[in-house]
């Protein structure tokens, strides 16, 4: 009798408790699994909250229907991440059909990743963020059909947003960009690379309104011109800019952006009108930068690489020079001399 009773205390109590300890290091669906293990797993495991506060669907088919069936569950009413990135079958009738269930809060919602979820419209948007006051973090990638609507809903209903990636939503406009610029003075993180219809008014107001940016990306968008890229400067926070493919920036532009003395990565790639001038003017202004991209800038030379060997040679460890034709090739040793802690470069060859 004494073995099935310590069998029965194994599995009622031990099992359950070395479920708990391990399963905050398992990816989710296997935490969904050990539901299935006993019931005395099912309670240890439901009963702890921390395990249920991110809800990964990303990738999975029938998502809309599955997200559905998950919130109307009780463990997942402290819900903190939701990422249905790249995720297939969800519709804006999903998210209008959550906003009309009773019992359905997302108030502890702080990040919301929508990337690549195509056949979501202004109107999905507008259900969504209905649900999530407290969102801190929402990330809207490649979703083309949204248009400043989209961002309308978002900033009437998510007042505490700090992180904002627009990145591929082409219909976004200088509208949308001025009810950012009204919306989030707090704002932390922009990206909104390739919003094509962006003019420099649009950044511009964004610029002067949210000054405590600490990351923006202005990835493939080239028709912004030194007026706005200027205006950078005025972010003292700003750690990480990538202006890859900014045609129209001089080294005027550059000198003004030096400014940003927190820089630790900058991506000059495709910023073909920039010479020494302005990249001798980081070097000077930015002596915390980690990664610096010059990749197919004609008009830089050696002297550049001075700069920088002297200015933040203590904190270099990524350099891209390849098509920099003015430079001349050098093997791993003679960089390492200059830069003793870079791990990654690229050179022309």
């Amino acid at each position: 009798m004494a073995a099935p009773a310590a069998d029965e205390a194994w599995c009622r109590e031990t099992v359950p408790r070395v479920m708990e300890l391990v399963s905050p290091r398992l990816p989710q669906r296997d935490v969904c699994a050990l539901l299935a293990v006993s019931p005395w797993c099912y309670r240890a495991l439901v009963g702890n909250p921390r395990l249920w506060e991110v809800l990964d669907m990303r990738e999975m088919k029938n998502a809309g229907d599955r997200l559905i069936s998950a919130l109307s569950l009780a463990r997942y009413r402290h819900l903190k991440v939701l990422n249905l990135e790249f995720a297939q079958n969800i519709e804006d009738r999903h998210f209008v059909h959550l906003k009309e269930m009773s019992g359905i809060s997302l108030e502890n919602l702080e990040f919301l990743n929508l990337n690549a979820c195509q056949k979501i419209s202004d109107k999905g948007i507008e259900a969504i963020t209905s649900l999530c006051p407290n969102l801190q973090g929402l990330s809207i990638y490649w979703i083309v059909g949204l248009t400043d609507l989209s961002i309308g809903h978002i900033t009437k209903n998510c007042r505490q947003i700090m992180d904002l990636n627009l990145s591929g939503c082409k219909n976004i406009s200088d509208k949308g960009m001025s009810l950012i610029a009204n919306s989030y003075q707090g704002l932390k993180k922009l990206n909104i690379t390739r919003c094509i219809k962006l003019t420099d008014d649009g950044l511009k107001e964004v610029l002067q309104r949210c000054s405590l940016l600490e990351s923006l990306n202005l990835y493939a968008l080239s028709s912004f011109t030194d007026k706005v890229y200027k205006d950078i400067r005025l972010l003292s926070n700003l750690t990480f800019l990538d202006l890859c493919g900014a045609q129209n920036l001089t080294d005027d532009g550059l000198v003004c952006i030096s400014k940003c003395g927190g820089l630790t990565y900058l991506n000059l790639t495709w910023c073909v009108r920039v010479t020494d001038a302005g990249v001798i003017a980081i070097a000077q202004g930015c002596r915390s930068l980690e990664l610096l991209s010059l990749f197919g800038i004609v008009g830089v030379t050696d002297a550049c690489l001075e700069a920088l060997s002297k200015s933040c040679s203590n904190s270099l460890t990524t350099l891209d020079v390849n098509g920099c034709v003015g430079i001349k090739r050098r093997n791993r040793d003679d960089l390492l001399e200059l830069f003793p802690l870079l791990s990654c470069f690229k050179v022309h060859s």
